[in-house]
């Protein structure tokens, strides 16, 4: 196949579902075309979109916190934190460590608590365990290891905020940094299902204390409000990258750690090595495609940054050896798993064949019932 980019963004055909118009222009850009506007606001609008979550919000108090926010120290979750600390909330900050976290987060999550004086629960997990699921979903050959973080920062946050009576779910994703996501190049999060079909087959631990949630479950949530409601502050007002950057340096001392969801050590090694070595995935053109779109960076500035290496040779050397370790892989066996065919998601058990349609369903029973 002949390779073709996007005239307007980083996306090609690494992307393997990806379509074209006739003027060259990507289906990614062809969507966020119709959508985007509805997340560019003025500054009169952000700040009353603000207020009237932050009124929403301390309306559905029950308990101690008026909300729950889970935070990582990287931009999304550290600005989240920002807003909530001037639309005057009181969340409790949830930190989940999964034994990958770099010392630039740890300062960065520090530096926000002290801060604005938010009270922090830091959730630990069980690293055994941990470390056997990551080394099933390695052995499995899916594309998506970091589903098992995703998975668990959720479901122990959910779990967490039922604990503490709280409504409100303050989450850092948005559509700006975020949209444009190959289907291919991830798979669905809360696939219980799927986790435990890997884990099963190459796992040698059975799942005891692994936080989990099934997908019924954090769907209800997410688009029903199922036990309280889901929030996106980045969503109401008009989120830009650079800038809320500068304002957490400003404010935190915030550091950057060097790319999206770098601040941890893991997810550096996966974005930066796994994913292109083995899957052919550079998921800095999803990146840099969205800053594109949301007119934060030229076509020509984002091809630029495309061509950095996306490791520096010391670096790679010793991550890769720290990784390698700390999950107990020879560099032989590593390797090896590395040129091997990557497996979709699907040749083991998931709960996505059905869950689409149950989805139409409950949308099309709620909106009837209303």
């Amino acid at each position: 196949m002949e390779h073709q980019n996007c005239t307007l963004c980083l996306m090609d055909i690494t992307d393997l579902d990806i379509e074209f118009d006739s003027e060259g222009v990507c289906n990614h850009c062809g969507d966020a075309a119709g959508k985007i506007h509805n997340y560019q606001f003025s500054k009169g609008d952000s700040e009353a979109n603000l207020r009237n979550l932050a009124t929403k919000i301390k309306k559905g108090q029950r308990g101690e916190y008026d909300s729950i926010l889970g935070l990582s120290g990287g931009v999304d979750s550290s600005y989240v934190a920002y807003l909530a600390k001037q639309m005057g909330l009181n969340p409790l900050c949830v930190h989940f460590d999964n034994g990958w976290n770099s010392d630039v987060a740890v300062k960065n999550i520090k530096n926000i608590i002290d801060v604005t004086g938010f009270d922090l629960y830091t959730y630990v997990i069980d690293w055994p365990e941990f470390r056997d699921l990551q080394r099933a979903f390695f052995k499995a050959g899916v594309v998506d290891i970091e589903m098992l973080t995703d998975h668990a920062i959720f479901a122990s946050l959910f779990k967490i905020r039922k604990d503490h009576k709280i409504t409100t779910v303050l989450s850092g994703t948005n559509y700006t940094t975020e949209h444009g996501m190959p289907r291919k190049w991830s798979w669905g999060k809360m696939d219980l299902k799927n986790i435990k079909a890997i884990q099963k087959q190459f796992g040698e631990m059975k799942i005891k204390s692994f936080p989990t949630m099934n997908t019924l479950y954090w769907l209800l949530m997410r688009q029903f409000n199922f036990g309280g409601t889901f929030e996106e502050p980045l969503n109401k007002i008009n989120f830009r990258k650079g800038d809320a950057m500068k304002v957490l340096a400003r404010e935190f001392s915030w550091q950057y750690y060097g790319g999206k969801h770098y601040e941890s050590v893991f997810t550096k090694f996966y974005q930066a090595y796994i994913l292109p070595t083995k899957f052919g995935i550079d998921k800095r053109k999803m990146h840099l495609s969205g800053l594109i779109r949301n007119d934060e960076l030229s076509r020509e500035d984002a091809l630029s940054e495309l061509k950095k290496s996306l490791y520096d040779e010391y670096e790679l050397k010793r991550d890769k050896a720290f990784v390698l370790k700390k999950l107990g892989f020879s560099e032989s066996e590593f390797d090896l798993m590395m040129v091997k065919k990557p497996i979709p998601h699907d040749f083991y058990a998931t709960d996505q064949t059905y869950i689409l349609p149950l989805i139409k369903f409950a949308k099309f029973f709620f909106k009837s019932s209303n």
